[in-house]
């Protein structure tokens, strides 16, 4: 098997012919890019990045909003195998994508890449024992699916009557208008989430008037953030172990918040002192005071970082609304007091499908169900938050309860990827055809996790969230310390799977279809399923 195929393409209304790989990648964000870069390191395995938009990045490459920066520090939100050259302590959007960009072409995968191009279906052939992928660009037949689909990439809308009649400008935040001029004009803005909390402070200084409407207030803490000293960029790139020293030390810093989150809730009393103090030290009016104080724990939903967005909130030109909207119209919104404020732009930041993403309907598995459908019975499982019973051949990056409250997901991509790098590994020692996750181990793993999640501030702060699925299991965050998931990733545990061989003819495309599979016994012998 051999890697030197040249796929990139940016026109995504030209279908070419069938193309067959061992690995096809859906998305180019961390967990696609990454995946890339390790199947090109392993070099046994041909593959191709099936990637919608125009270039990698993934959600640092769409969120282009006013203001979009990372709130994770940026010696963590980088791969070890390639720390970036950063400017400041918590990196801004442009630097981020630019940062991708570079190790996609520095590890050589972009040629690798087929840019434009919408996964339409991916649906499992069982005769054949292999994923066929219809898209934009024509189909892509592949032994091996990787879902590089992140979290936080389907823009959920909210339900509001007549939002579809408002007449002027109105986009979510993140797919930002950069042709709408919103200075001096009438601006609201639905949400109070990660990034309307970064939106409010860059327009409002600009906008006319800027109303905020909030459903729920979220905590607020302190953003640490300053630009790099030249002196500390020099060191960083000249002075070997720098670097990395560094990064373990916000590593080691960021761990501590596992033990409030997940283990004591009650110690995350002191982080939620230093919240309240932001608001009273940033905020003038007692009443407004009252509406950005939560009711619930903080580290039940997610805690965000920001110094500017309190004094934003406590401009003259902005309101905080908290009644709920009953409606919308041509030219305002209507709330429940039967309020009604008239707007010239509508932006709405109402967060993304997390628990219920689109991308779910088009996954097919054994038995022809899709993910969606296998979720929406039992609620978003999965093993190990990397494969799904009932999906052979598929990895699923940034799956179920893979998510965190505390740190780097990068973290988590790159220990998700040792694992799907182990799994490679010994598919071609052994000539494994295809492996699936066996039911009940599935089923064990997850009664474990719930067991874990239970006593977790998710759980128990008194809040609802987007991490919660509508079973009301938490389905969305790893309920622990990061390490330990690394290292329950460290090895492929072929065991817990249902294995077959590879029939006398490896090539899947020329196998037979009422080829009968073999699977291999616990005594390594070769027996018909």
């Amino acid at each position: 098997m051999v890697i030197g195929m040249t796929v990139r393409s940016e026109d995504s209304g030209t279908k070419t012919a069938a193309r067959h790989v061992d690995v096809a990648v859906i998305g180019s964000g961390f967990s696609g890019l990454g995946a890339a870069i390790k199947l090109k390191e392993l070099g046994t395995h041909s593959f191709i990045v099936l990637e919608r938009g125009h270039e990698v990045g993934g959600t640092w490459r769409d969120n282009t909003y006013p203001g979009a920066a990372c709130d994770v520090p940026s010696q963590l939100y980088s791969y070890s195998f390639a720390l970036g050259d950063w400017s400041r302590s918590f990196s801004r959007q442009p630097e981020i994508q630019a940062y991708l960009r570079k190790v996609a072409e520095d590890a050589g995968v972009v040629e690798n890449h087929l840019f434009g191009c919408e996964v339409q279906e991916a649906r499992w052939d069982t005769a054949s024992g292999q994923w066929v992928i219809e898209t934009s660009a024509g189909r892509v037949t592949a032994r091996f699916l990787v879902s590089g689909v992140g979290a936080l990439c389907e823009p959920a809308l909210p339900a509001i009557p007549g939002i579809g009649s408002f007449a002027g400008q109105m986009f979510h935040s993140a797919r930002w208008d950069h042709s709408a001029d919103l200075k001096g004009k009438r601006v609201a803005i639905i949400g109070t989430g990660a990034s309307s909390i970064q939106i409010v402070p860059s327009i409002a200084p600009e906008v006319a008037q800027l109303d905020v409407y909030q459903r729920t207030a979220p905590w607020v803490l302190p953003r640490f953030d300053r630009p790099y000293f030249g002196i500390e960029r020099w060191a960083f790139r000249n002075i070997p172990g720098l670097q990395r020293l560094a990064r373990a030390g916000v590593y080691a810093a960021r761990e501590t918040q596992v033990v409030g989150l997940a283990k004591a809730p009650k110690l995350m009393a002191g982080l939620q002192a230093l919240a309240q103090g932001m608001i009273f030290a940033q905020i003038r009016d007692p009443e407004l005071r009252k509406k950005v104080t939560p009711d619930f724990r903080i580290g039940c939903k997610r805690m965000l970082i920001s110094n500017a967005y309190y004094p934003a909130l406590d401009r003259d030109n902005v309101d905080l609304v908290t009644d709920g909207i009953t409606e919308v119209r041509e030219n305002s919104i209507v709330t429940a007091d039967g309020t009604e404020r008239e707007i010239d732009a509508l932006i709405i930041a109402t967060g993304f499908h997390v628990t219920d993403s689109p991308t779910f309907k088009g996954i097919y598995g054994r038995e022809g169900r899709s993910l969606a459908e296998v979720f929406d019975e039992s609620g978003m499982q999965g093993y190990k938050g990397t494969t799904v019973s009932g999906f052979p051949n598929l990895f699923f990056l940034v799956g179920p309860n893979t998510g965190l409250g505390h740190t780097s997901m990068v973290f988590m991509i790159e220990s998700q990827l040792n694992y799907v790098v182990d799994a490679l590994k010994t598919i071609e020692r052994d000539n494994i055809a295809t492996f699936e996750v066996r039911e009940e181990a599935q089923a064990a793993f997850n009664d474990e996790l719930q067991a874990q999640l239970a006593p977790t501030v998710w759980m128990t702060g008194g809040c609802a969230s987007w991490y919660l699925d509508k079973h009301g299991n938490n389905t969305t965050l790893w309920p622990g310390f990061t390490f330990s998931f690394r290292n329950m990733l460290k090895k492929f545990d072929a065991e817990n799977y249902g294995i077959t061989v590879m029939a006398e003819n490896p090539d899947p495309t020329a196998a037979p279809a009422d080829s009968e599979p073999v699977e291999a016994t616990s005594t390594g012998k070769k027996a018909r399923r």
